[in-house]
């Protein structure tokens, strides 16, 4: 990982703020070759934590059920996270359709993991939530996924891995903040 200041100028903001263009060095200068290297490295670095993050997903939806697609794990997560939600709530969390959304609800439902039920602020509307089942289930698969984190990073420090949560932490606010 590259320290702040050296992947900006000395007159970048300390409080953790994205350098403006201004700031970040020209790249036909050193010192802008090693900001493209260094992007470089963790666009490489990213892409095959995303490449292995799918593949923990799918063993871990098919945990759950054996026909169960990542991205119906990844809205009980969600569900399991912030509790009962609205369709259009969690289709837009995601970034995909209500559509897509509800079929995969309807899937789940059928499992018997979710259900909905009525929007106690607005009758017309449907909440969805765990059930029972779909708590127990989850709780069981984040808890075995938790420990394979354990292990993976077990042998990391702490101040390590609390740097690595800060950082990964800045770039998804940059992501959320860019509408992804």
């Amino acid at each position: 990982m590259i320290p702040a200041e050296s992947a900006g100028s000395a007159a970048s903001p300390a409080s953790g703020d994205r350098p403006t263009a201004a700031e970040a060095p020209a790249p036909d200068t050193p010192e802008g070759a090693r900001l493209d290297e260094a992007i470089h490295a963790v666009e490489h670095q990213l892409s095959l934590l995303w490449r292995r993050g799918r593949a923990v997903s799918l063993r871990l939806s098919r945990q759950v059920h054996p026909d169960m697609d990542p991205s119906a794990y990844g809205l009980l997560s969600i569900l399991r996270r912030q509790g009962p939600i609205r369709l259009t709530e969690l289709a837009g969390l995601i970034g995909v359709g209500k559509p897509t959304v509800s079929r995969q609800v309807t899937f789940l439902m059928q499992l018997g993991l979710v259900s909905k039920d009525a929007d106690p602020l607005d009758g017309r509307a449907q909440l969805l939530h765990l059930t029972e089942h779909g708590e127990e289930t989850m709780a069981r698969v984040q808890d075995a996924r938790r420990e394979i984190f354990r292990q993976r990073l077990g042998e990391w420090d702490t101040p390590a891995l609390d740097a690595l949560a800060e950082n990964l932490e800045r770039l998804n606010t940059i992501y959320e903040r860019d509408g992804l």
